[in-house]
């Protein structure tokens, strides 16, 4: 496995100059051809690939990969290949940075909320031809800056112009997310067929409450990917969505048997009673032995 903890580490593999010890632009067709090895990163990376060199994976999901796609990669992660004894020429661009470089600034504070960077699974960003012409024009004035003396500005401008390349990139994705409407809808019908067959089963009493992350994972999809399309498809979290639910059987079970609420409680997962009655109220503004009386 090659693993990279540096900026510079980097760079030297890809043949390139290090104009910047915390990051840099690459051109990967001046690497020399490699083998598909399996990759660990200790920097942020965005990949932009214009040729197919193999499946790409993180964990046990594969890529929907082809040419013209973006990838994100967050320091920590492994980037897999299928294993392959032919050398290929690596082709495409890509803007590397550390961690160090964004602490203390705007975008060190927030990039957190580029989730994208934990999108592991077959959800790269597939870009148009304008798209990935912005994408390079960004990668353009990045490097523009790099190859300028470093003064008291470079920090500054260098993670803003990453910042307005991220801001592009959720853009891109949120066209994404809506171009792929029809695929979208099929997951969401299929995550709420799974929500009905945990209820069905003796799941809630031997696994407790569903989490965002067991349904993500019976997707195959990441919780970050899942939980933003929940958002962008309905208005509200992956988490949101199921307590909701949570509710709905609540109310028919209060309501139709005579079980207490800690019975009730029991068979949805809740392990304390007490926690099961304090959702119930802030959802409904009773709890649920007044919802029953009400009712």
């Amino acid at each position: 496995m090659n693993r990279f903890e540096t900026v510079t580490e980097y760079n030297i593999f890809n043949n390139h100059e290090t104009l910047h010890p915390l990051v840099s632009v690459i051109d990967f067709s001046k690497a020399d051809p490699r083998r598909l090895i399996r990759t660990y990163f200790g920097f942020y990376l965005v990949l932009l690939k214009d040729v197919h060199c193999g499946d790409l994976r993180y964990g046990k999901n594969t890529y929907d990969y082809q040419e013209g796609t973006l990838i994100f990669i967050a320091p920590g992660q492994i980037l897999d290949m299928e294993p392959s004894v032919e050398l290929y020429q690596p082709k495409g661009h890509g803007v590397i940075f550390h961690p160090d470089l964004i602490m203390g600034t705007d975008l060190g504070r927030h990039i957190e909320k580029y989730s994208f960077f934990d999108y592991n699974t077959n959800e790269a960003l597939h870009i148009s031809e304008r798209e990935r012409q912005m994408i390079m024009d960004s990668f353009g004035k990045i490097k523009y800056e790099l190859e300028h003396a470093v003064d008291k500005h470079s920090k500054e401008i260098i993670s803003a112009n990453i910042e307005l390349l991220l801001k592009y990139c959720e853009r891109f994705y949120d066209r994404q997310f809506i171009t792929r409407d029809n695929e979208n809808k099929g997951i969401l019908e299929k995550f709420e067929l799974l929500l009905n067959d945990y209820y069905s089963s003796d799941k809630p009493q031997t696994l407790g409450l569903p989490s965002v992350a067991y349904f993500a994972d019976e997707l195959n999809l990441s919780s970050n990917y899942f939980g933003d399309l929940m958002k962008r498809e309905t208005g509200k979290s992956a988490k949101e969505y199921v307590q909701i639910k949570i509710i709905e059987i609540a109310k028919k079970k209060i309501f139709e048997s005579d079980k207490t609420a800690r019975e009730v409680a029991y068979e949805l997962g809740f392990k304390y009673s007490q926690h099961f009655s304090r959702m119930f109220k802030n959802e409904t503004g009773y709890t649920p032995n007044e919802y029953r009386n009400l009712n």
